[in-house]
């Protein structure tokens, strides 16, 4: 999301107030920020926690597909038996 504003990672760190090793770690999931590392997250990016929490949720959440069966299936005489 950062990525999408422009912000490179010492520009976003700066914004939150967070050094940005720390912050390199949070975006790679070596560390587990805290709630309230979350709320400044977020409030820098413009967000409630709630919408943060969304939209990372939205992001992850893989589409939904359905694959049908081709409508042109013949059976043989042995299936169909």
């Amino acid at each position: 999301m950062r990525q999408e504003q422009g912000w490179t990672q010492v520009v976003f760190s700066e914004r939150c107030g967070f050094y940005q090793t720390y912050l390199s770690r949070i975006e790679t999931g070596q560390a587990n920020p805290t709630l309230n590392a979350m709320e400044v997250i977020a409030n820098a990016l413009g967000l409630t926690v709630f919408e943060l929490f969304d939209q990372v949720r939205q992001r992850q959440t893989p589409p939904v597909t359905t694959t049908e069966p081709p409508d042109d299936t013949v059976l043989s005489q042995s299936e169909s038996a």
